[in-house]
């Protein structure tokens, strides 16, 4: 066993969480990646969400840790949640389509305040990252015209790259969110690694995107 794993099981057997968090600072590097990656580190983030047929958490509910991506197989309708701990995304249409809103822990009465037309049909949880964040924007479908690179947020593309408009991207690293205005502001998508090739094709016709921010772990 590496001291790394017994730095781990010492930390949370016996001392709990905020000896955790003590050993984890003490360590070094090699620890924390071995804690970080353990499945007990993860035991201290379980992600739960409740979802109620009615406004303001009244009616039959369902709970879930996961993807879902037809709510109707549990609630014949959604209009409120709970987010007990995570982050998710929700939408307005089924297969996490649609409206989407970006949810953690705290509590949304009424599904109208999220920007929604109709109720909560789909989620998505995401997962928690630690590492780099990286993804290339581009001007057009197919990752054709201007590209740039991004690392951090960006809070006005057309300020910061001159761009016009933004039809396609590539997440190598972490999650983000893309706005429709400046300032993280208006209408979001969720994006996790992968290759978009055109935001139209996604449900996201007339939609430009302004900015975008990380999903960093201070959000859980």
């Amino acid at each position: 066993m590496t001291m790394g794993k017994v730095c781990a099981a010492l930390a949370i057997s016996l001392f709990g969480f905020f000896a955790f968090d003590w050993m984890l600072n003490k360590c070094g590097c090699d620890a924390k990646s071995t804690i970080s990656n353990s499945p007990c580190f993860f035991s201290f983030f379980q992600f739960q969400i409740i979802f109620y047929e009615d406004r303001n958490f009244q009616g039959r509910s369902y709970e879930t840790s996961s993807d879902c991506a037809d709510m109707s197989s549990y609630l014949s309708r959604c209009h409120s949640c709970r987010v007990e701990s995570g982050c998710f995304m929700v939408y307005d249409r089924t297969n996490y389509m649609g409206n989407q809103f970006f949810v953690r822990r705290g509590e949304y009465s009424d599904y109208q305040r999220m920007g929604m037309s109709d109720c909560i049909r789909s989620c998505r949880m995401i997962p928690m990252h630690r590492g780099q964040f990286r993804m290339r924007i581009y001007e057009r479908e197919n990752f054709g015209g201007q590209m740039y690179e991004l690392m951090d947020d960006c809070e006005n593309m057309m300020d910061r790259y001159r761009m016009s408009d933004c039809q396609s991207c590539n997440v190598m690293d972490g999650h983000w969110l893309m706005y429709e205005q400046p300032h993280y502001r208006g209408r979001m998508m969720y994006l996790r690694p992968g290759e978009y090739r055109s935001f139209r094709d996604m449900g996201m016709s007339g939609m430009r995107f302004n900015s975008m921010r990380r999903i960093m772990d201070s959000c859980y």
